[in-house]
């Protein structure tokens, strides 16, 4: 039973995996973009419309649209500039020059972005031949026929919210932050204490990488919100995510800068025991709230029922109440560690320092805040954008 369980869970995580919903979209619409394309284009293998089409359908409808505009307009400049060129010369290495050289520049004029060859490659394609006129503009329809098909097949058929896969690696990365908080809390004496503290110090940067990981997951999460008929509440949920995400990257940098306060620590202590048996417990219990903290963190900004999110508010408020009540404890120790070891006061003092950032940073008032300043920026830019629509908005508005 177990068995036949996973195995469905597998198969539903294999459905909704980006690259397999990318190819059944991709190869549908190339499919019925060149039978229509055999119906109305004069060419005996239409190849650019599935062509197009396969260009233009992405994993978003909000990337198809943009991108399906810039490869339409950057085939259309292309074919423009090679009826041009036809009319005036013919093709010989100094016109195929010439001609490559005016594509490249108008296709940044035209601001087609990667599709800059396209419009190259399309008025060499459409030179080549000897029926110019009649040929470049069956290309024009057939790229047409191709940028409709790929644009109506995320129409039709909406493609997935990609908020999952970002809530997932937001989760993961929590749970490396977690062990790595863990980790910290763990203080060995003798040599292999500085080995240790080496080994989390680089346990720590590796979390730049995790980070950069998560925060493509999430552009495509952004993505797949915008323009999309499944969500209401788009602004909503890219908001709650992204900021989310900006508090793990800022904890991130602060557990790289503690660890290496204390790999520092350690390589002054040498033989000695970084810290004495209750300094030590005390740190080590501050570093577990912690852990339970960034986890209860993920969850909230996670949560898609509010009643789940509730609940991951609450745990959270209490494990950061506990980590402070450890960390009041931990600070009356690293005052006697301070007075025993005057020297080294600048290495504690930035130890507590970057334990109390980590508190403030997953504070449930700090996370408000900060997504409400963004709620309002996003207001303003809006604003800024369609000043006519706020004119319009602004009397209906209650007082």
């Amino acid at each position: 039973m177990w068995h036949e369980s996973s195995l469905f869970t597998r198969a539903v995580r294999r459905r909704r995996d980006p690259v397999a919903v990318q190819a059944l979209r991709s190869t549908a619409a190339a499919v019925i973009s060149y039978v229509i394309a055999l119906r109305l284009s004069s060419e005996p293998a239409p190849l650019t419309a599935p062509l197009t089409a396969l260009l233009v359908v992405q994993v978003t409808l909000y990337s198809t649209l943009t991108t399906g505009i810039r490869r339409v307009n950057s085939v259309v400049a292309g074919v423009l500039i090679a009826i041009g060129f036809s009319a005036l010369v013919g093709l010989t290495w100094w016109s195929l020059g010439l001609i490559i050289l005016a594509s490249l520049i108008v296709g940044h004029l035209v601001r087609v972005d990667e599709f800059v060859p396209e419009v190259a490659i399309s008025a060499m394609l459409v030179l080549g031949v000897t029926r110019v006129a009649d040929t470049a503009w069956d290309r024009v329809l057939e790229t047409l026929i191709g940028a409709a098909v790929g644009l109506l097949t995320n129409l039709l058929f909406a493609p997935p919210v990609w908020v999952g896969p970002a809530g997932e690696a937001i989760t993961d990365l929590a749970g490396r932050m977690r062990t790595l908080l863990r980790h910290m809390g763990e203080h060995p004496a003798g040599p292999n204490g500085v080995e240790d503290a080496v080994a989390r110090l680089h346990e720590a940067r590796r979390l730049d990488n995790d980070i950069a990981h998560v925060d493509g997951a999430l552009r495509q999460a952004e993505d797949s919100l915008r323009l999309n008929p499944r969500v209401r509440e788009g602004l909503l949920f890219r908001l709650v995510l992204r900021t989310g995400l900006d508090t793990l990257e800022i904890c991130a940098v602060v557990l790289r800068v503690a660890c290496r306060t204390l790999t520092d620590l350690a390589k002054i202590r040498d033989e000695d025991p970084l810290f004495p048996p209750p300094l030590s417990h005390a740190l080590r219990e501050v570093f577990d709230h912690l852990a339970v903290a960034v986890d209860s963190f993920a969850g909230l900004i996670t949560a898609q029922v509010s009643a789940n999110a509730e609940e991951a508010e609450a745990r959270l408020a209490r494990e950061l109440a506990t980590a402070r009540s450890s960390r009041d404890r931990l600070a009356g120790l690293l005052l006697e560690q301070v007075r025993a070891h005057p020297a080294q006061w600048q290495l504690h003092g930035a130890l507590l320092a970057d334990i109390d950032r980590v508190l403030d940073e997953l504070g449930v008032e700090k996370r408000s805040e900060r997504l409400m300043e963004e709620l309002d920026r996003h207001s303003r830019a809006r604003r800024e954008r369609h000043p006519r629509m706020a004119r319009l908005r602004g009397p209906l508005t209650p007082s």
